[in-house]
């Protein structure tokens, strides 16, 4: 069986692949009700954690801490992060398999997927633009290592436009290319992309975003109106926000284009509290900000671009919904606004689209230079060594990765790396404006130092020029977006093998940290 995941901050959407159709999953829930989404909320007390929508009911227990949002915490996770929860610090890593084995659960047992416990659940896991290398890792080792066989990852706002391609092939085929913006504002991520459709092949010209925006804002941005008005400033308890944020979300998604009022019922909060009415308009112009800053980034990435034609706005993702959503863009770019008509899983469909094999090819790239500090002129300067320029297109599944190599005579006894990325260089090839930094791993040039188990004990030290030593490094990108580095020193052949993500301590990919010697 193969299916979509769209893994999100609210919700986790999967939709499968049934004789050319590509229906949502419906879970039941205890109450027996039908719900085309999973609930990726973990509570947690003492040794024992519970998901979905077993963690939900735990909120009525205060004895139990319930974490919100995983997806979230992705954005800047390395391999050995952790998230602190009922007393105790517990590993990312770890909530993130749970959390995917309880998915695999509901899909095998309390869904209306027709499957066999023994068969294979093959996915594409969806996952941000403008994700580093760690969330891509992180996300796709808890998938499998909780049982699903991952066919690939796929940025949400490039699935959504597998759909769209997929549902108006018509249309776009009657013309030779055309240009396709995704709007893709889910609850806790925004991402955009701008896509050149063709007959048969779609190429993804640009991506950017705002990793920490979505829907979950407009819900507090309304929680925080019905307790002003109610005139409440008590502290409340983790399930008493829950449940606010609850109703506020219910309420925000039964908004509609003729909506005059919202009406926030905090007796569902606290008992004794009464109900608060709001005017729609004071919500819009709290959200307006946060909306406008997604319409800068529009305008932004389509100056950077204006060689490209623009055809379709296309606005998908749950945090879309909102009616001033649509409005604010088309006071710009006016009838190429078009609204998704399935907002909340546009790219789970588009996922399992790709994983059916029926997609039209789909070629995506490298949104920010990827490079190395390093060090020149003996030590006095330090430049940037770009490594994979920005747009470098990544291969297609199956195809071989993008590949780079360096190879160079050590100075030092110890090779200490400092990746980072950034969106613009200068004139002589050096970073301008923001700076992401990546992953710092280090590695013994000195053959001596081969055998250490941590390096960051050993202070950085030049060693004698008449050391007959060559240092290669072998980078590659898959179709996944993995990067990986191979670092391997000559004549004494001893290797490591690195993947490379944000902010971590660096992640080899054999056990003890070392591969086996040549």
């Amino acid at each position: 069986m193969r299916i979509g995941i769209d893994f999100g901050t609210t919700r986790v959407v999967v939709a499968s692949v049934d004789r050319g159709n590509f229906p949502l999953v419906n879970f039941e829930t205890p109450d027996g009700q039908a719900c085309d989404w999973f609930s990726p909320v973990v509570a947690v007390r003492g040794g024992t954690r519970l998901y979905g929508w077993q963690a939900i009911a735990a909120l009525e227990d205060d004895s139990w801490t319930v974490l919100r949002s995983l997806k979230r915490a992705l954005r800047n996770a390395g391999p050995h992060t952790e998230l602190h929860a009922g007393g105790q610090n517990l590993p990312l890593r770890l909530l993130l398999s749970e959390m995917m084995s309880a998915l695999r659960t509901q899909l095998l047992e309390h869904s209306n997927l027709s499957v066999k416990t023994s068969e294979p659940l093959e996915a594409v896991l969806g996952v941000p633009a403008n994700a580093n290398s760690n969330q891509r890792f992180l996300t796709e080792e808890a998938a499998q290592s909780a049982g699903f066989t991952v066919l690939g990852l796929m940025n949400e706002p490039s699935a959504a436009a597998i759909e769209y391609a997929y549902r108006n092939s018509a249309e776009r085929r009657s013309r030779a290319e055309r240009g396709l913006l995704v709007y893709d504002m889910g609850g806790g991520t925004f991402d955009v992309s701008l896509v050149t459709l063709g007959d048969d092949e779609h190429t993804v010209e640009a991506s950017d975003g705002i990793p920490n925006l979505g829907g979950d804002d407009f819900d507090r941005i309304l929680a925080d109106l019905a307790l002003e008005t109610a005139g409440h400033d008590a502290d409340l308890t983790a399930a008493e926000r829950h449940h606010l944020l609850e109703e506020c979300r219910e309420k925000k998604e039964s908004l509609n284009p003729n909506t005059r009022k919202v009406t926030v019922d905090l007796e569902r909060v606290r008992s004794g509290w009464s109900q608060v009415t709001i005017p729609v308009d004071t919500f819009y112009e709290g959200c307006r900000p946060l909306i406008e800053s997604t319409r800068e980034v529009v305008e932004s990435l389509l100056a950077d671009h204006s060689g490209l034609s623009l055809d379709t706005l296309y606005v998908t993702g749950g945090g879309s919904e909102l009616p001033p959503v649509a409005r604010i863009l088309r006071e710009t770019f006016g009838r190429k606004v078009r609204r998704s008509a399935y907002m909340r899983s546009a790219s789970a469909v588009g996922l399992a689209i790709r994983a059916s094999a029926q997609a039209d090819a789909l070629r995506d790239q490298f949104n920010q230079n990827f490079g190395i500090w390093r060090e020149a002129d003996s030590g006095g300067t330090i430049v940037f060594d770009l490594i994979f320029p920005r747009g470098s297109r990544l291969p297609r599944p199956g195809e071989p990765a993008l590949s780079s190599e360096r190879t160079y005579r050590p100075a030092h006894n110890v090779g200490h790396f400092r990746y980072l990325e950034c969106s613009r260089l200068d004139e002589r090839g050096q970073p301008l404006g923001e700076i992401t930094n990546w992953e710092q791993i280090r590695f013994p040039f000195d053959p001596r130092l081969q055998s250490a188990p941590d390096l960051s004990s050993f202070p950085v030290q030049r060693i004698p020029d008449q050391i007959d030593l060559t240092i290669c490094e072998k980078y590659t990108c898959d179709a996944n977006g993995t990067l990986q580095v191979n670092i391997s020193a000559d004549p004494s052949g001893f290797t490591r093998k690195f993947l490379i993500g944000q902010t971590t301590a660096g992640t080899p990919l054999h056990p003890s940290g070392r591969s086996a010697h040549a």
